[in-house]
């Protein structure tokens, strides 16, 4: 049928006026969208927060609102014992798992993982993915050195690793968190293994405060407890542009870990888990991680601010480096418990 100028000026000013005309499925392989309509359901294990892991749904939702949710929120080591428990139970419940890096490489070795390479991935550098589709980080978290602007005024902030082992900062000044096995793990990959050893030892030395929690140990350098915190980078600005006396810099090159996507190989709604995915990396879901206070994945989508993630050198901790990870983290904790 043909369509008189009027009309298609007609379809042009609605689309306009309601973004979702045009938008709702825009870069979506129709077939792939009408197996997901006869799927009707999606299942998603994640390790986002109750609260954000809602919101994010619900944009998914006014996309493709003929799919029902059911969402599974739970730590990382919880999230993982719990497919791991299932699959040997005979049971492949989610259809997609967001999560730390930690938890791909156990996925990978059980075969629980589909390879899937959404047409989104091409704006996900290169060393923010995998190249079979397996995994596909979502956001990123960046370990840098946060300082207490009130306690270091008048003295220079350190710049370097090394800076953080001069006499100064001896003493209880650096809040270091005992469960940073991956950052142990960037240092190894980039340094060599004896060499990152006996840097964490010298800091050890440092007499830092060893304690669980990145944003309790942020907020405790913002109360003043010590003038230094190794932590990452949006929960420092975060508390910055509240007005809390913080500020930070990148020790180059920054360790960066992953929180990733997957699909499930025995997913039973495998067409369901493509369009996620696809949004989940997409511009628009990836814009949403703003106001989770999450630094996007996204080459196209800034942080706010950019320098979260933008102007510096970094090392990428890829999930495939986890084989080493209960070593490496045996070896923190035993460092800065016996230093």
């Amino acid at each position: 049928m043909k369509l008189s100028r009027s009309k298609i000026l007609l379809v042009i000013c609605l689309s306009s006026l309601w973004p979702g005309f045009v938008h709702s499925q825009e870069g979506a392989d129709p077939k792939i969208v009408q197996a997901a309509r006869k799927e009707g359901e999606i299942v998603w294990y994640t390790t986002m927060s109750s609260d954000q892991s809602n919101v994010f749904m619900a944009r998914f939702q006014q996309k493709y609102p003929f799919l029902k949710p059911s969402i599974i929120r739970l730590g990382g080591s919880a999230l993982l014992s719990r497919i791991v428990t299932e699959s040997k139970a005979g049971k492949n419940f989610f259809d997609v798992a967001h999560g730390t890096g930690e938890i791909v490489l156990p996925l990978m070795d059980m075969g629980l993982l589909a390879p899937y390479v959404s047409p989104e991935r091409k704006m996900i550098p290169d060393d923010l993915k995998d190249k079979k589709g397996l995994w596909t980080s979502v956001y990123v978290n960046s370990v840098v050195l946060g300082f207490n602007t009130n306690l270091t005024k008048g003295q220079p902030v350190p710049r370097s690793y090394n800076d953080l082992l001069l006499p100064r900062w001896k003493g209880r000044k650096i809040s270091v968190d005992d469960t940073y096995a991956t950052f142990l793990q960037g240092l190894i990959s980039v340094w060599g293994k004896d060499k990152a050893l006996e840097y964490l030892k010298k800091l050890a030395d440092q007499e830092p405060v060893v304690m669980r929690g990145s944003t309790v140990r942020v907020q405790l350098a913002a109360a003043g407890e010590f003038p230094l915190v190794i932590a990452y980078a949006n929960i420092i600005q975060y508390l910055a542009e509240k007005g809390a006396p913080m500020d930070w810099v990148p020790l180059e090159p920054a360790v960066i870990s992953v929180n990733t996507v997957m699909a499930g190989a025995k997913a039973s709604h495998p067409n369901a888990a493509k369009l996620f995915i696809d949004f989940t990396l997409s511009k628009e879901g990836q814009e949403k991680l703003w106001d989770f206070q999450r630094i996007p994945s996204r080459s196209d989508v800034e942080p706010k601010p950019a320098r979260l993630f933008r102007g510096y050198k970094r090392y990428v901790v890829h999930p495939e480096e986890t084989q080493t990870l209960e070593e490496a983290a045996r070896l923190y904790s035993q460092i800065l418990k016996t230093r």
